[in-house]
């Protein structure tokens, strides 16, 4: 568990036609058989919400020429600039989402339905174990 492990950004969007991207470093694989990923995303962040009303999200890998947006977008909050702007980015259409779009530039794209949203440790220190993280935990299909 306690190993180097690739961020990633997480493009999310909303109802009302907000997008957003985050950077997100707790992901990774649930399960292969049904296919189920987890992101951790603490529900005070900007794109929480939207990923909570729309339940969709996609994880776009990241690359090193994308690694100066990726820092980016871990620093700063959508709720104060435009992060696709200021980073040069494109939103695509997902092929299977309504809300979330894909980022143009990533060379994987992981289109994300939120099958269960969990909260877990409420603690900012989270003791030693395998099941505890802070925040919420969405999993998807």
């Amino acid at each position: 568990m306690v190993y180097p492990l690739p961020a990633v950004m997480v493009s999310t969007g909303d109802k009302k036609g907000n997008q957003n991207i985050l950077t997100v470093a707790w992901t990774g694989t649930v399960c292969t058989n049904p296919a189920m990923v987890y992101i951790s995303v603490r529900p005070e962040r900007y794109s929480y919400h939207m990923i909570e009303e729309s339940g969709e999200f996609v994880i776009n890998l990241t690359t090193e020429k994308l690694a100066r947006a990726t820092d980016f977008c871990g620093v700063r909050s959508g709720q104060d600039v435009d992060k696709w702007k200021e980073c040069h980015l494109s939103a695509k259409k997902a092929q299977t989402l309504e809300y979330a779009p894909c980022i143009e530039e990533a060379p994987v794209n992981i289109e994300c339905k939120v099958k269960e949203d969990r909260e877990a440790w409420k603690s900012p220190y989270v003791p030693g174990g395998s099941d505890g993280s802070s925040g919420r935990r969405s999993v998807s299909e």
